[in-house]
């Protein structure tokens, strides 16, 4: 299996440990990207991704990699740290470079068969926003699995967490592996992305935006091909 690891912040503290160890415990090859080091342009609101096509985006040489790296993994996932509730900056600036990529545009075909985990960590709360804030990109992108795994670790750094929370950390750790090594061979969207994707195709029918029209007839989604078979 082939895991990408997107941290939204460039150092190695509790939020990048929980996202690696559950790399290593899933096994195979690992990859990972540092936001801002990797990546850390912003979206300039011009629309080519929409309009004419992703490649002339002014940062697509720069995302490139990235964006490589989360098609051709088979689990993808997005760590991030509070920030004042929040995903960081640098995560919300990496997430809106792939507007064009979600399920009401031109959804890549192979998030259909992926799963994925948003990670975060506090020291008190906001576990449950941060986390939000990358599973709706991930939904709308149409990953079929995606998990959540929010801690309040009540410390600055991963030394400092008490023993009894770096044991859940082993113990969430252990069975997210599990489930997603488990359920990888047959890993399909649920009723609520297929359910959405169908919403899409009417709508696709008689689309507003012509690549968006284009794109869902090429691959036969107005009919009735899907992307998850």
């Amino acid at each position: 299996m082939k895991t990408v690891i997107i941290h939204g912040q460039s150092h190695q503290g509790s939020t990048y440990n929980i996202a690696h160890k559950l790399a290593e415990k899933i096994g195979g090859e690992i990859t990972e990207f540092f936001l801002p080091k990797d990546f850390g342009q912003f979206c300039c609101g011009c629309n080519t991704c929409f309009t004419v096509t992703e490649t002339k985006c002014p940062h697509y040489k720069k995302l490139s990699p990235l964006t490589k790296a989360m098609d051709e993994a088979d689990v993808i996932i997005l760590a991030s740290p509070v920030y004042v509730y929040h995903a960081t900056g640098a995560m919300k600036a990496f997430l809106d470079h792939y507007g064009s990529r979600w399920m009401v545009h031109r959804p890549e075909v192979s998030m259909f068969k992926k799963q994925a985990v948003c990670i975060s960590t506090a020291a008190g709360a906001g576990m449950n926003s941060t986390n939000k804030d990358m599973a709706d990109s991930l939904f709308y992108w149409g990953v079929a699995k995606i998990y959540n795994f929010g801690m309040a670790v009540a410390a600055t750094d991963f030394d400092s967490i008490s023993e009894s929370k770096k044991k859940k950390i082993e113990s969430v750790t252990s069975s997210l592996a599990k489930k997603i090594v488990d359920r990888a061979p047959k890993v399909k969207p649920g009723f609520k992305t297929r359910a959405f994707f169908f919403i899409m195709h009417l709508m696709q029918k008689n689309g507003y935006n012509p690549k968006d029209v284009e794109y869902w007839k090429d691959h036969g989604w107005t009919e009735n091909e899907r992307p998850w078979k």
